[in-house]
């Protein structure tokens, strides 16, 4: 019985607490989107260059020292 006080508890506070959240409205949802998906293209984009070029400098280190 405790155990479903205690869940029942938390359910409510949880509950007071998602009411008094303040949700974005849909052009700012839309914003973040955008500059959550450019930032992760931007770091991939960085990622895959630096990538490439460590690959091809070790590439490159390899042929040498043959």
């Amino acid at each position: 019985m405790k155990a479903l006080r205690r869940g029942k508890r938390f359910l409510g506070e949880t509950v007071a607490e998602l009411r008094k959240t303040t949700w974005p409205t849909a052009t700012e949802f839309r914003r973040a989107t955008a500059v959550v998906l450019a930032g992760a293209l931007a770091v991939g984009f960085f990622v895959a260059v630096v990538d490439f070029s460590l690959f091809q400098a070790i590439h490159l280190l390899v042929d040498l020292v043959r």
